[in-house]
């Protein structure tokens, strides 16, 4: 059951992942192979937004207590990664 405390970080997490997943494995190889920088230019903004989105929603939650400090960091570490964000939902924020 998710808790509805964590609900707004999952969803953070979920957007910022999936637009990562986008900008480096569909619009980066489009802008290199063909040619076609539009999505990038498109892309890179709004994941732009959505990474600041979520990791101003990291201190927010650990500032109400309803993450800790290694959570709050290990989440900043996953948005980094591709995929790191949906392991970070999956996995640690049960």
């Amino acid at each position: 059951m998710t808790s509805p405390n964590l609900k707004w970080l999952k969803i953070a997490a979920l957007f910022e992942g999936t637009s990562l997943i986008t900008l480096v494995f569909i619009a980066v190889p489009f802008k290199y192979w063909l040619d076609m920088p539009v999505l990038v230019k498109i892309i890179g903004p709004v994941h732009g937004a959505l990474f600041l989105a979520f990791i101003t929603t990291l201190p927010l939650h650990y500032s109400k207590g309803r993450i800790s400090g290694r959570l709050t960091g290990i989440g900043a570490a996953a948005s980094l990664i591709p995929f790191g964000s949906f392991v970070y939902k999956a996995k640690l924020l049960c």
